[in-house]
């Protein structure tokens, strides 16, 4: 499931490093987290829905590789990341 253009843009303000910023790891994890959660939903009411159980699995990988990135790179922006989305971990 998509975002909408609003909830996106909330995204990207919200954890942006600087101004103009939508491609640092934070933004990427909180767009792709909101994705995650949206799918979750859906499949509460569509629990045969491989096609987009695939999807979400891909998705969900995507977000692991961008956090261990940011584990690597510099831990202190890592856990405060995963404290204001409330990834456990």
């Amino acid at each position: 499931m998509s975002i909408a253009g609003g909830r996106k843009a909330e995204l990207i303000q919200s954890y942006a490093t600087k101004s103009g910023d939508t491609g640092s790891p934070e933004v990427q994890v909180a767009i792709l987290s909101e994705r995650i959660a949206n799918l979750t939903e859906h499949f509460k009411a569509h629990v045969k829905d491989n096609h987009s159980r695939r999807g979400l699995l891909k998705l969900v990988s995507q977000r692991r590789q961008l956090l261990d990135y940011l584990k690597r790179a510099d831990e202190g922006r890592y856990k405060t990341l995963i404290e204001r989305l409330g990834i456990r971990r």
